[in-house]
């Protein structure tokens, strides 16, 4: 995928944290070459966090954060700060921004940087404004740079690649299949998903599919016994959309590896193993009992909906519990999970891993059973072990 069309739940994060006016917004525009973030002398100008996707060489397609000012005041201001610190959930790495005119007391900035450390978030000391002085001081973990005059922004940007120390790019499905191999995708049209376009999960896995050099067949749910009976050779494998597992599986012979998109996601950008073991505790449901139903997009709500409809319908069913249930999107995730008995989540597709893997995190600090939707709906057809058996690993 190239800049454009780079998914933000794929991009590498890039947060800027600081007092106001150490000029994030400043270095914002200076690293991207874009005048994207408001610059003023009035302190507060940014108020909550600012999201441009742009491209860095040698490291691709990025997403630049401008967060609030870590030193705002007032109600109003803790409340940006609040907001600044909640990207941490997502930040792959952060640059730390401080005045080198005037840096002062940098207990705030040292306090996030032991957060940082806890969080094992690869960090860069920026010392701005290098134009104001005439002699700076020279530290390893430092880098002096002016967003006036440009000074030490290619130093920086080149900085940015030995800092993350980039890994090879996660499978989705590549590594559990071989070249030629041919792989079935069950895509029922779905009503949320923009006119002419399959959704974004969709997309990514067969892309992954194309790169091992293996050969997507992408049919409807209501195709599939037709193509089973014209295909030359059987598939390696089945991933379908989870609503219509039970569907699938009458269709697809028991020899064929069967998975779902949401559950190649709870791997690729979750934790897959600690989701299954949270199974159990949907036996343990009672009446009354808070189930909180969480989302990473925001997308608008039809009639059947997956997450405010369907699986809660599914989840009282097959209970036969008085389920109450809440729901997160978006950014929105709570971070007193006390009240739930259960969160369950969707695959994650426009969150990128950080967050995903912040918020599994999250709940299993606070010893709450979180999973997804193609996880619940296999368990609750009765086919969980064929839906795992692709993984090919002890659950």
């Amino acid at each position: 995928m190239g800049l454009n069309d780079t998914p933000k739940g794929e991009r590498i994060h890039i947060a800027l944290f600081g007092k106001r006016n150490a000029g994030k917004s400043s270095l914002v525009n200076e690293i991207s070459g874009q005048e994207l973030s408001i610059v003023s002398e009035t302190k507060g100008t940014t108020t909550d966090p600012v999201y441009k996707a742009m491209e860095i060489a040698p490291i691709g397609p990025v997403m630049l954060v401008d967060t609030p000012g870590l030193d705002d005041e007032g109600s109003l201001g803790q409340m940006r700060v609040e907001k600044a610190k909640e990207v941490l959930r997502k930040a792959d790495m952060a640059l730390l921004v401080v005045d080198g005119s005037n840096p002062g007391d940098l207990l705030i900035e040292n306090n996030i940087e032991k957060e940082l450390q806890r969080k094992k978030i690869p960090y860069i000391w920026i010392y701005n404004k290098m134009d104001l002085i005439q002699k700076k001081e020279q530290k390893d973990n430092r880098i002096w740079v002016s967003a006036k005059t440009k000074e030490g922004i290619k130093e920086l940007k080149d900085s940015f690649s030995k800092v993350l120390n980039l890994q090879d790019e996660k499978p989705i499905v590549r590594d559990l299949i071989e070249s030629n191999d041919l792989v079935v995708l069950v895509v029922p049209i779905d009503k949320a998903a923009p006119k002419g376009r399959l959704i974004l999960p969709q997309q990514q896995t067969i892309r992954d599919i194309l790169e091992k050099g293996a050969i997507p067949v992408v049919v409807r749910d209501t195709e599939l016994e037709k193509v089973f009976k014209k295909l030359a050779e059987m598939p390696k494998l089945v991933i379908t959309d989870s609503q219509v597992f039970k569907k699938v599986e009458e269709i697809v012979p028991k020899d064929i590896f069967l998975t779902s998109f949401s559950i190649l996601f709870a791997r690729y950008k979750g934790e897959l193993s600690r989701m299954v073991k949270s199974l159990k505790s949907i036996e343990q449901l009672m009446d009354g009992d808070k189930v909180l139903m969480a989302e990473g997009c925001s997308h608008h709500r039809q009639c059947g909906d997956i997450g405010t409809e369907k699986i809660p319908n599914w989840l009282q069913n097959y209970t036969g519990k008085q389920i109450v249930f809440e729901t997160a999107s978006g950014n929105e995730f709570p971070k007193d999970l006390s009240t739930y008995k259960l969160i369950i989540h969707c695959g994650g597709c426009m969150l990128n891993e950080k967050e995903m893997k912040a918020r599994i995190e999250m709940a299993s600090e606070q010893n709450k059973p979180i999973l997804n939707y193609g996880l619940l709906i296999s368990y609750m057809n009765g086919m969980l072990d064929r839906t795992l058996e692709v993984f090919n690993e002890e659950f």
